[in-house]
């Protein structure tokens, strides 16, 4: 599927995530093939193996971190929550905060983080039975799901943040919510002004994706990025590249979804 129209701007963007669903997401790209832990080349897997080194690396951390547009899920945390105790969760949607709150408050029916846990717990070296600690570690280290708009200057506006940020973490946004490469640069731009100097940003990013699906029937428009795009990004907003790691997706990944070749990370410090 090609981008349906080549001049999308952020309104119009906007006004695509109002079909987002997401009960319809979370199936799509959390459960098996996507999410299988038997298997090493699985995406979730390498996902939260990339964040596990990041912040066992020893150089990731302090107090405060916000989560870039977290969308309906808590996995891009589990690490984090051994490292701050005060973390933000943002998105630009409702519907999505208010899954996020579900799970934090640990209402029924919500989305089964379990294996999550319990995969992070085993890479910590904790076993897999040590997982309802660290989901309680992450529910109290959690201290405010807000909503955000990276492509304003003032991204959580209005809320007032007491202190900027020692880490971000973003999984999956900006390449998803900018209409064009310029608007990607601007919002890494405003994003910058959230977090200290020398303070760490984590990114997890779709490589040469052009659109994915957000409901039956529904695709969003992205713009495609690839590892030279991102890394010149970063340099020009201020940020030092320390890792940069690509992931290309096997055949049985590709699950009709998206058309994504591929994900990278990329753990960057800001001067």
């Amino acid at each position: 599927m090609e981008r349906a129209d080549k001049e999308v701007s952020v309104a119009a963007m906007k006004e695509y995530y109002k079909q987002f669903d997401p009960r319809s997401y979370l199936r799509y790209n959390y459960i098996p093939p996507r999410a299988d832990f038997t298997r090493t080349d699985s995406i979730v897997p390498w996902k939260l193996s990339c964040l596990h080194r990041a912040f066992q690396d020893g150089d990731v951390h302090g107090r405060t971190l916000i989560d870039i547009g977290s969308g309906p899920t808590i996995y891009q945390l589990l690490s984090a929550c051994e490292h701050f105790s005060n973390i933000i969760m943002t998105d630009f949607l409702e519907v999505n905060r208010q899954e996020i709150r579900r799970w934090l408050r640990g209402e029924p029916d919500t989305f089964d983080w379990t294996a999550f846990l319990q995969h992070v717990c085993e890479l910590e070296g904790k076993g897999s039975c040590s997982w309802p600690e660290k989901a309680k570690r992450l529910r109290t280290a959690v201290h405010d799901v807000i909503p955000i708009d990276v492509h304003s200057p003032n991204p959580l506006q209005p809320y007032s943040l007491p202190e900027l940020a020692d880490c971000l973490v973003s999984s999956f946004c900006l390449e998803a919510v900018s209409p064009d490469r310029t608007s990607f640069q601007k919002a890494l731009t405003n994003l910058g002004t959230l977090l200290k100097p020398n303070g760490h940003f984590l990114m997890i990013g779709a490589l040469d994706e052009s659109y994915y699906q957000v409901a039956d029937g529904v695709h969003i428009p992205v713009v495609p990025v690839d590892q030279e795009f991102v890394s010149a990004t970063l340099k020009s907003c201020g940020y030092e590249i320390c890792t940069f790691q690509c992931y290309t997706l096997p055949q049985d990944m590709k699950v009709g979804v998206d058309d994504v070749a591929g994900i990278f990370f990329v753990k960057a410090k800001k001067k």
